[in-house]
């Protein structure tokens, strides 16, 4: 009880060097920056409770769930610590992972550089209006003289016309009937050939890593949310809402892993190991 009392009062960043340097598997905070593509200054900032070197609270919440993850514990509790230490309602923030940070940041990248292609084509233009005025001078010719001509060419007008090709429509990928419409879908590199699928049929955290103990994917899912797990063998699974997720195996639906409102942890992605309960 006095060591869950001590815990309680620590705050986040104590927790997590706790973690980086007392854990099973101590590690260099340098090591942790590369493996997460995030600045060891970041970092080092969550674990002195410095925020105000990450510039902007996103990115804070964003850093300490991916870092929590990687030393092995709850991102959603670390999150929500932090969020009590910044004054932060914890409800109405929606979780951040670093896939979601690259996202903008490349979203950003792509912006500047449609910026300066712009800047550099009108650039261009204005100091050659000249011969582009030409330009688009002999091409309204061109237009001109084809329109003209051309019409004694056409086809007669009792000449049958042949029909369009038939479209033929994409056949969408074969999935369970699930028992709530999906919402949003994650993974969908993995759909075609997915053996197990997750959805969330209430909030639930879903954690999955791979048999390197890497985390491939972690957030929390709204009712609804579908997560496609790699196909292959090893793959781990952890649920802060057990009894909120469905599990379907090759169109067929699991037995549950857990209870509503209980945590499970280290669940076997592997279909024989989900379904033996349900033989």
């Amino acid at each position: 009880m006095n060591d869950e009392n001590t815990v309680q009062n620590l705050t986040v960043g104590e927790i997590l060097r706790n973690a980086r340097t007392m854990g099973r598997r101590k590690r260099e905070i340098g090591t942790i920056a590369k493996q997460l593509c995030i600045a060891e200054d970041f970092l080092e900032a969550l674990e002195n409770g410095d925020y105000k070197k990450i510039p902007e609270i996103v990115y804070v919440l964003g850093f300490a769930r991916n870092y929590a993850m990687e030393l092995g514990l709850d991102p959603d509790e670390i999150v929500d610590k932090v969020k009590a230490e910044l004054g932060i309602e914890a409800e109405n923030d929606t979780p951040v992972t670093i896939e979601d940070l690259a996202e903008r940041d490349k979203t950003a990248e792509y912006k500047a550089k449609i910026q300066e292609f712009v800047r550099v084509a009108v650039d261009y233009v204005r100091r050659h209006w000249l011969w582009f005025a030409i330009g688009a001078g002999v091409l309204v010719v061109a237009m001109l003289i084809v329109i003209i001509f051309g019409g004694s060419n056409s086809a007669p007008a009792d000449t049958p016309v042949a029909a369009p090709a038939p479209v033929v429509a994409a056949v969408d990928v074969e999935e369970p009937v699930y028992n709530i419409p999906v919402r949003e879908r994650f993974g969908k590199e993995n759909m075609a050939k997915s053996h197990v699928i997750i959805q969330a049929v209430e909030d639930s955290y879903v954690g999955v890593e791979d048999s390197r103990g890497k985390v491939i994917f972690g957030r929390s899912l709204v009712a609804g949310d579908v997560f496609y797990v790699p196909n292959g063998t090893g793959y781990k699974a952890k649920f802060g809402n057990a009894g909120g997720v469905d599990i379907w195996v090759d169109g067929e639906l699991a037995p549950k892993v857990g209870a509503n409102k209980t945590s499970k942890k280290d669940v076997s992605l592997n279909p024989d190991s989900l379904m033996k309960k349900a033989k």
